[in-house]
């Protein structure tokens, strides 16, 4: 695969991020999810969400979600997802797998014998790879970002 040009599958389109430029916003800092507090209070600064959501630039890509097989970790169809390809597969963490050619997005379980692909969706059934199969942990999963 040639991470320079943008990949199709059914489950993602991933495209390689570019910084060329910046994105600054108006950053709010202290949204509060209980007791109401003042809002201009905290509008003194900015945030260039390039710099937030990208660690890796050169390894770094953003896709759209086609599915739902991760809906119960809020990750949904059309969501737009950040992936790191220079970080280390790790158990629990969110993966863009190549399972013999196909690509899929799930959470990686490493049991003593193997390796599960778990989804978050009871609807569908996890994926055990197997000595059989060939895997490819394509990249990991750092942003999740939603429409409303």
């Amino acid at each position: 695969m040639n991470p320079v040009n943008m990949i199709n599958s059914n489950v993602l389109d991933l495209h390689p991020f570019t910084n060329t430029t910046e994105m600054r916003l108006p950053f709010v800092g202290g949204i509060s999810a209980g007791f109401p507090s003042p809002a201009d209070d905290y509008l003194a600064e900015q945030i260039d969400l390039s710099l937030e959501l990208v660690k890796n630039p050169s390894a770094t890509f953003v896709g759209r979600v086609r599915g739902n097989s991760m809906m119960d970790m809020g990750i949904c169809n059309n969501d737009i997802v950040v992936i790191d390809r220079s970080l280390e597969p790790r158990d629990g963490k969110v993966a863009v797998c190549v399972v013999d050619g196909e690509f899929t997005l799930k959470r990686i379980k490493i049991d003593t014998h193997c390796v599960w692909l778990m989804p978050a969706n009871e609807q569908f059934q996890p994926i055990k790879v197997t000595p059989d199969n060939e895997l490819i942990i394509w990249g990991i999963l750092v942003h999740v970002i939603k429409s409303f």
